[in-house]
């Protein structure tokens, strides 16, 4: 009977609604765009029931994956979360004390994926981009989140080399590789455009 319980309680949190799942069978989703969120589902239905992976921001990463790709597309959602992935770091509840952010009843760092633009920004966003596109996370340095552009520069350090080692090694799992460190490189000049287009001052 105890192991029966244990099943029982086991199962629960894989067949648990979770936010992503309404989008994943929304009737307006495309197949291409439920590829992206499965997985995404998948992983709340394990993290919503563990709270050592509770997010800082709200909405959650997930969630805000789940919705960007919904809303935005798979290209531009996927950008989006890898940006949100590299800003969810120890240094982020400061960050966003310092941009004078709203939290959540919870306490959570309320992170919208539709934001106004920054009135007194004093830099420049192409110029952010542009240099993020040179060297991973000197925009987001620039734009006044230096902790953000090293975390930024080690993911994309690592998803590129890992997309070159793969065409190297002529792995099967190469396009696999070069997509994740396209879509972290570009995600990286994206957030610095938008760290310093939204968050600078």
């Amino acid at each position: 009977m105890k192991s029966l319980i244990k099943t029982f309680l086991f199962t629960i949190p894989i067949f648990a609604q979770t936010p992503a799942d309404s989008l994943f069978r929304a009737p307006d989703t495309t197949p291409f765009q439920k590829l992206f969120l499965y997985p995404i589902a998948k992983w709340q239905n394990i993290s919503y029931s563990n709270d050592a992976l509770n997010c800082q921001f709200y909405p959650s990463c997930s969630n805000y994956g789940a919705q960007t790709i919904y809303h935005n597309g798979v290209l531009k959602g996927l950008i989006q979360t890898s940006d949100r992935i590299v800003r969810c770091n120890p240094s982020a509840h400061d960050a966003h004390k310092k941009m004078n952010g709203s939290f959540h009843t919870d306490g959570r760092l309320k992170d919208s994926i539709v934001l106004k633009r920054n009135r007194d920004q004093t830099r420049s966003p192409l110029l952010a981009a542009g240099l993020s596109m040179a060297v991973p996370g000197l925009g987001r340095a620039y734009g006044g989140r230096p902790f953000d552009g090293v975390y930024g520069f080690l993911m994309s350090s690592f998803a590129i080399s890992a997309g070159i080692k793969g065409i190297e090694n002529k792995s099967v799992l190469s396009p696999l590789f070069v997509g994740v460190g396209l879509t972290i490189y570009m995600g990286e000049i994206y957030g610095a455009y938008r760290t310093a287009k939204y968050y600078s001052n």
